[in-house]
């Protein structure tokens, strides 16, 4: 590995990638599955997240598609509104559709429709892999390995503009501040509609859920992509300001 990485970046472009296109993939295919299916063959759904409520109309996994009644706080009567099961759509659409329904609680009220059909997912949701892909993109052009997790994640900005977090040894501080700035609205936003009588809107929902699956990304590309035995050793690694990795007993 050449010493200071930048002509030899195969594997960040490659891990960025790789995330890119699940996490986008699977975003695409959320927005044109409605498209593709019959207009409202979809209807408004209730589920509970990380559950399978909608696999079968009065079967196995078929949670949602029971009387839950008109006023709980979780689910309805889709009865009257519409039974539904992913198992019965084409074998794309049910993968979309199986995806949000083990993944997001899928309440209409804070879903999109595209052509009549709800969406798989929550709007917050969407924003979280909208986020997930972009924060791979992000790091697909900037990342680089820097042997630690919080120095690969800091190598997206120029060397001078962080010079400073190396000479007073602040750049755990600023990696950690960087998350949480993506992922505390997110937090936030979702216990504070848990706790209180707050209902968020879905445009916050989508800008926090956008946020945090950024910061996530990112991170977890940085992480993934940190590889010590790229490196002969670690005074190979050229950091900002001149900094040598040094490790503690």
């Amino acid at each position: 590995m050449l010493a200071n990485g930048r002509l030899e970046r195969l594997r960040e472009k490659k891990v960025g990638l790789i995330v890119a296109s699940f996490t986008g993939g699977y975003f695409i295919l959320l927005l044109i599955t409605p498209l593709m299916l019959p207009t409202d063959s979809i209807p408004e759904l209730s589920g509970r997240a990380n559950r399978i409520d909608y696999a079968t109309d009065d079967g196995w996994g078929s949670w949602g598609n029971q009387n839950h009644g008109e006023n709980a706080e979780i689910g309805h009567n889709q009865e009257e509104i519409g039974l539904f099961s992913w198992s019965e759509l084409n074998p794309l659409a049910a993968f979309v559709y199986f995806i949000g329904d083990l993944n997001c609680h899928q309440k209409y009220e804070r879903s999109w429709e595209i052509n009549g059909n709800q969406l798989a997912v929550c709007v917050r949701d969407v924003g979280l892999f909208l986020g997930l892909a972009l924060g791979a993109l992000f790091w697909r052009k900037k990342g680089l390995n820097r042997w630690t997790i919080r120095d690969s994640f800091l190598s997206v900005f120029s060397d001078e503009k962080i010079e400073f977090l190396y000479k007073e040894d602040r750049r755990l501080l600023a990696m950690i501040l960087l998350v949480s700035l993506g992922a505390i609205p997110i937090g936030l936003d979702g216990f504070t509609q848990l706790l209180t009588s707050y209902e968020s809107t879905n445009i916050v929902r989508l800008i926090t859920g956008t946020g945090a699956g950024f910061v996530l990304s990112w991170w977890s590309c940085a992480a993934i992509s940190s590889r010590p035995d790229n490196f002969d050793s670690a005074d190979l690694v050229k950091l900002p300001a001149n900094a040598k990795l040094v490790f503690r007993d």
